[in-house]
């Protein structure tokens, strides 16, 4: 007997009939019912082997996997029939027996040696067994035995099927002798210089990666899969984004891809760059959804709260039009799997009440707390019920209500300690923004003690105690979260920042600041304290430099209030009034473009 632990359970009797009309398919035999008589097509069915198919099907029902793949086994290789193979396999891999499972495709492989099935399961197994030494000769194997039009698809998925191996050189030299005889044929050139292109990617190697990814859409301007590619390389190595822009630049481009890209430069917080793509997509595909989402969100945050409501109320009537099948859903992007409709509703239903919630932050900044609180009564969802009460609590401080404001907050229900932990942190977000910042440090403090060595919770008390002035202990707290998590981007910058602005330690603060740029490169913020530091230093020119760049990618008021005093220091005055009056335009509560004005007495 085979050692299969009996691990399937929970089969009814009546399952029996339906798998062992599975079993019986390769068969030959026809069973129709109410059918006009048809040629009898003799069977290999005959009385032994119904009785052998039956047997192992009921152990399998009765939770005996090692006994009815024995069964199934011994049939398949009386009969050699390729379909009682794959049901023997199948029986082995559903009761995770590994050693079972390979031995039945192997066998069946021998049974049936051109059998491009056969090749793909042993395969498949013997990469889920960390095997991929072995996976090589079934894998070329099956390379050569698809048919002529199917090839290119697996050569292209073979860095995705070669996932599991940890060692990704040994990967990366696996792909290269695979693709080896298809690589010059016209029919697999591109694909295969796409696997080469991805193995590279995943062996660390990403500029070969875009070296071979450019071969191949500079061949083909129109393929997907080089941008596709050049997107998962951003932004950490920027030569990609070329790539991008150049497909992009294209008549033909794929909505999905456009809208990845506007993704990327948002979570870079390059919303300059990304607005005229949104834009062009909302314009040549306004059927489409996700972009006028993403639109209102940008909007709201550069403050442009009208055309943030305009775009957010688009996006509800084309989501509540899809949800009835009157529109288009949003195109899926190249390579995504296929649709499913559950999946679908959820994203949809998540897309709505993100809409709301946004809605909701635009008539609180307008000072519509009526209105605010409309939106949110909409929402029925519990996955959401602390961020609506945030978005309540943020009205109430608003209005003075601030223990109204926690008590709304620290009524929501835990059910874990991730739980209690973002409760904390919406808890002190609340007081921040009600510029509370003595409550505030008093939550994370106690939130620090009860979640040690969190590295959000040490950055946010961080925070607070620069707007307290302790500034000893926001460096320490910074030190401690630089310590724990050393590619943390936002820690550099904050302190290299403050000791700029304190005009302390100039050299180090720049190394800081240096030291997070490289970590998120492109990042508009980093890229203004890094113009800050060498304004601090004396070095106009490059001050200038860095925060024409920064302010180009995100027109914040607090970038302009830093790019306006060096102009004002340069003697461009006038250029200098210009950015002022455009980021007071954006946000005129600011506190550092209103302290700036201040202090150099310059009106608007």
């Amino acid at each position: 007997m085979s050692g299969i632990a009996a691990r399937t359970r929970g089969f009814r009797t009546t399952l029996i009939a339906a798998t062992l009309s599975a079993a019986l398919a390769g068969t030959g035999l026809v069973l129709a019912q109410g059918q006009a008589e048809t040629p009898v097509a003799n069977s290999s069915l005959d009385a032994a082997l119904f009785h052998q198919l039956l047997i192992g099907e009921l152990e399998l029902a009765a939770g005996r996997a090692g006994n009815a793949f024995e069964v199934i086994l011994d049939a398949a290789r009386r009969q050699g029939d390729e379909s009682l193979y794959q049901r023997a396999t199948d029986i082995a891999l559903q009761a995770h027996a590994g050693d079972q499972a390979l031995s039945a495709a192997r066998a069946w492989r021998t049974a049936k040696p051109q059998s491009p099935t056969a090749m793909r399961y042993e395969t498949q197994i013997l990469l889920a067994l960390n095997r991929s030494a072995e996976s090589a000769e079934p894998l070329t194997a099956w390379l050569a035995a698809v048919p002529l039009l199917e090839r290119p698809t697996l050569i292209a998925n073979l860095p995705r099927l070669l996932a599991r191996v940890a060692d990704k050189q040994q990967a990366l030299a696996l792909v290269e002798r695979l693709v080896a005889p298809y690589r010059d044929a016209p029919a697999t050139r591109d694909a295969s210089r796409m696997a080469l292109a991805r193995a590279r990617q995943l062996a660390g190697e990403a500029a070969q990666a875009l070296a071979l990814a450019s071969e191949v859409a500079a061949d083909d301007p129109s393929a997907t899969a080089p941008v596709v590619l050049a997107l998962d390389m951003l932004p950490a190595l920027a030569q990609a984004e070329a790539l991008v822009g150049r497909y992009l630049a294209r008549a033909d481009a794929d909505p999905a891809l456009r809208l990845a890209y506007v993704r990327m430069l948002t979570q870079q917080q390059r919303f300059a760059e990304a607005l005229p793509h949104l834009e062009q997509l909302t314009r040549e595909r306004p059927e489409l959804a996700d972009p006028w989402l993403t639109l209102g969100a940008m909007r709201l945050e550069m403050r442009q709260t009208g055309p943030a409501e305009v775009a957010l109320k688009h996006y509800l009537t084309l989501s509540a039009a899809a949800s009835s099948g009157a529109a288009k859903p949003v195109d899926k992007p190249p390579e995504a799997a296929p649709d499913d409709a559950e999946a679908d509703t959820a994203e949809s239903g998540r897309g709505t009440t993100q809409a709301w919630l946004l809605l909701a932050q635009v008539a609180e900044q307008r000072g519509d707390v009526k209105g605010a609180e409309a939106w949110l009564a909409k929402i029925d969802n519990p996955q959401q019920a602390l961020e609506v009460q945030t978005r309540r609590a943020s009205l109430l401080i608003g209005q003075g209500k601030v223990a109204a404001a926690r008590a709304l907050i620290q009524a929501v229900p835990e059910r874990t300690g991730d739980d209690a932990r973002a409760k904390l942190q919406a808890e002190a977000q609340v007081l921040r923004d009600g510029k509370l910042y003595a409550d505030a440090s008093k939550v994370l403090a106690g939130a620090n003690q009860r979640f040690a060595d969190d590295v959000d919770l040490l950055y946010e008390q961080s925070m607070v105690e620069e707007k307290l002035d302790h500034f000893a202990d926001m460096e320490r707290l910074l030190r401690r979260v630089i310590a724990l998590k050393p590619d943390h981007p936002h820690a550099h910058n904050a302190l290299g920042y403050s000791l700029a602005d304190r005009n302390l330690r100039l050299p180090e603060a720049r190394d800081l600041i240096r030291q997070a740029l490289n970590l998120s490169p492109g990042d508009p913020f980093i890229t203004d304290s890094l113009g800050w530091v060498e304004y601090r230093l004396g070095n106009s020119d490059e001050a200038q430099r860095l925060l024409r760049q920064a302010y180009r990618a995100r027109p914040d008021a607090e970038i302009s209030a830093h790019l306006g005093e060096v102009l004002w220091a340069a003697g461009l005055r006038d250029e200098a009034r210009r950015v002022w009056a455009e980021g007071r335009g954006r946000d005129a509560a600011n506190e550092v473009l209103r302290q700036t004005l201040a202090r150099l007495k310059v009106g608007l």
